[in-house]
């Protein structure tokens, strides 16, 4: 027996997922920066509910179609070069922000800031593929993505607090989150490799912790993997990409219009913008780190890898759905946080799950560009979400169809994935 084989493990790959942890934070730090600036955007500009719903919208017309290339990218390039040169991409943007003098400025901005954000889920979940043994897959994905609702939660009160020393300067928050980005880059280039195999740090032992319990045919997948209109058109993948379309709907009405919503509904002031803002997105960091490894738990007890992490998805989004178009119907802002924050906990307890669960009905030589399509196809309601929002908000229908509707939109993919995405074994 060789000293190799009888060395301790190294432990680089939690080095990794520290990076990518990072850089997931300040990615939602800096998204969550407009949505809380909203208010005092909008009264500078003179802007409709409907004008800043265009402004929340565009950036996800980028967002979008840039999940897809960021995954395609990764399996070409690796998810060390992409992440790194997004996050400089979306820095840049980030600061920019600061310069907007109207709405046409502030369109174009945003625009170019979506397509430096949209690789950064598909490059996670092809990063946490290449790093984590399956048994660990569910947890570090599920504490990665904990990073986006931290940074929202941390954003909301940083930026409030900016925002409230300088007099209601809007535009500091985003120079200071760019900068930030720079050096957030230069970390992650330090730290991230593509593969363990290529890390000068991790010894034969951790490669072999790593691989351990990989499929013994996924080198012949590699070599004989499906094409990829195949694998999208499988049930498993479509279905779960109905679900995380829901899923984003949800989202991304809370990133861009809770706070509005606070404000303009409730009577919150910027001092308690900072606190009622901020809450929901600690429900959402708790549910994260929980559902993966809640899940992680669940897959080692049964031996099944994805049956509990579709039920997981087909229940709590299901109720998210329902305690979501409720928001607008409690009597107080107490119970409207309260409830939101229930819901964001609840939606993101599914967060990392739809990654994995294609993750198990695709090849991995496919993965990085059927998660790519799938988070495109899912994202795009973040393109829509926003919109419909604002005009839905300035209409007689006002909040409370808001909600409603996001909750009606939601309630679909669970449905769809408890009857269609069950994996098709041979």
């Amino acid at each position: 027996m060789t000293i190799a084989q009888t060395a301790t493990a190294t432990k680089r790959r939690f080095g990794v997922l520290a990076a990518d942890f990072a850089v997931l934070g300040l990615n939602y730090a800096d998204r969550a920066a407009f949505g809380i600036a909203g208010p005092l955007i909008i009264a500078e500009f003179g802007f409709s509910n409907a004008a800043f719903g265009w402004l929340a919208s565009i950036f996800a017309l980028a967002y979008s179609p840039f999940g897809f290339i960021g995954g395609w990218l990764a399996d070409r390039f690796g998810p060390r070069n992409v992440m790194g040169w997004a996050v400089i991409a979306w820095s840049a943007f980030t600061a920019l922000t600061a310069a907007g003098v109207g709405f046409v400025s502030l369109l174009i901005i945003r625009f170019l800031f979506g397509a430096g954000e949209g690789p950064q889920a598909t490059v996670t979940a092809k990063l946490m593929h290449n790093w984590f043994p399956k048994r660990e897959l569910g947890t570090a994905l599920g504490i990665a993505n904990a990073a986006t609702p931290l940074g929202g939660a941390v954003a909301t009160p940083v930026v409030v607090g900016i925002m409230h020393a300088t007099q209601g300067n809007w535009r500091l928050p985003f120079l200071i989150f760019g900068a930030l980005g720079v050096l957030a880059a230069i970390g992650w280039f330090w730290v991230v490799r593509d593969t363990p195999e290529q890390h000068p740090k991790v010894n034969e032992a951790e490669v072999r912790v790593i691989r351990q319990d990989q499929d013994e045919v996924a080198a012949a997948e590699q070599e004989d993997a499906p094409g990829f209109w195949s694998c999208v058109a499988k049930p498993a993948v479509w279905a779960t990409a109905i679900a995380y379309f829901g899923y984003a709907w949800i989202l991304w009405t809370f990133v861009s219009w809770f706070p509005n919503y606070l404000v303009q509904e409730r009577g919150i002031d910027l001092d308690g913008l900072a606190i009622a803002g901020a809450i929901p997105w600690v429900g959402g960091c708790v549910g994260l780190i929980a559902g993966g490894a809640l899940t992680d738990w669940l897959v080692r007890r049964m031996g099944d890898p994805e049956a509990p992490r579709r039920w997981l998805v087909i229940i709590c989004l299901a109720a998210t759905a329902v305690l979501f178009a409720l928001v607008s119907m409690v009597t107080t802002t107490f119970a409207a946080v309260a409830v939101m924050t229930v819901v964001v906990f609840l939606l993101y307890l599914t967060g990392a799950q739809y990654w994995i669960i294609v993750g198990e009905a695709v090849p991995a030589a496919r993965y990085g560009a059927v998660s790519g399509a799938v988070q495109m196809f899912a994202t795009s309601a973040s393109i829509f979400a926003p919109l419909v929002t604002g005009y839905l908000a300035d209409s007689s229908l006002g909040w409370g169809g808001v909600f409603v509707v996001a909750g009606s939109i939601t309630i679909i993919g669970p449905v769809l994935l408890l009857f269609a995405g069950r994996r098709r074994r041979a």
